[in-house]
């Protein structure tokens, strides 16, 4: 059995989907089983905390999104250990060993180095993905891209190679299923570097229409076009992407070591995701 945290976001989904493709038993752990419309055969528990053992029993491998377990992911971990699972895929974050200029106070990187030391402390055999950009992080701009031609955003010319949802649910998949991945830490990318007006344009040329991107300063963004970024995070986000103006993103070839095949450029994520841009 494979419990699965996340399975209605991005990579999550993805990753179910996979599974249950595999032929693998899943066990689903969300907020809210009756909402989660997961595919026939997946067994949707409610992730709770009261009873912690129980949402484990039968289990051998975790793929752990860092939110889910949040400031309980110590006890998650014991839970899961003392149950039977040997084994932890964490989504972690592309911001951990970034580099000699890595800023280790920024929130997201305290949040993933956290998570990460959790799991190391925990005695379980672990792996780490670290995604970089996400191309789901597109999905910004889609309540404007559904009402109009123009989207109104930040840092236009700053690069990224965003790599798609399925391509980490495959890197995790293989993580889960095959041997050798023990204590290692993945760096995912996609192939190639793209602007942000270029991910606009993309996504316009899938919707088979003309979309621009009107930059917006700094100080002018706020709630409206980041609604679920608590403002502390959103000035650290914006100091990350004024850094990538100009700045030759990395780009890695582990999908394509991991699994077998080449990561998606954004342009396919783009076609994969066309009706999630109309109106």
């Amino acid at each position: 059995m494979i419990v699965v945290t996340g399975p209605t976001g991005n990579v999550g989904r993805a990753l179910v989907d996979r599974l249950v493709a595999a032929g693998r038993p899943v066990r689903a752990l969300t907020r809210d089983p009756r909402r989660a419309r997961l595919p026939a055969g997946v067994e949707a528990v409610r992730l709770s905390l009261d009873e912690p053992a129980a949402l484990f029993e039968g289990a051998t491998e975790l793929f752990l999104y860092v939110q889910a377990g949040g400031d309980h992911t110590p006890r998650l971990l014991a839970a899961a250990r003392a149950a039977g699972v040997r084994h932890v895929v964490l989504l972690s974050s592309g911001i951990i060993d970034s580099g000699p200029d890595a800023d280790e106070t920024h929130p997201i990187h305290v949040m993933h180095a956290t998570a990460e030391r959790q799991l190391r402390d925990s005695g379980l055999a672990w792996t780490f993905l670290r995604p970089n950009a996400f191309a789901a992080n597109a999905f910004q701009w889609a309540p404007q891209i559904r009402t109009g031609d123009t989207v109104r955003g930040v840092f236009a010319d700053g690069l990224s190679a965003p790599v798609h949802e399925d391509d980490i649910a495959a890197v995790a998949e293989r993580a889960l299923l095959d041997d050798g991945h023990d204590g290692a830490a993945h760096r995912l990318t996609g192939p190639e570097a793209i602007t942000n007006a270029g991910q606009v344009a993309a996504i316009g040329r899938a919707l088979g229409r003309e979309l621009n991107f009107a930059e917006l300063s700094p100080e002018e963004a706020g709630p409206e076009l980041f609604p679920h970024v608590p403002p502390d995070m959103l000035r650290a986000l914006l100091k990350t992407f004024a850094a990538s103006v100009g700045t030759p993103p990395e780009i890695t070839g582990t999908v394509r070591e991991i699994t077998g095949r080449p990561a998606r450029p954004f342009a396919l994520w783009a076609e994969d995701h066309v009706d999630d841009f109309k109106g």
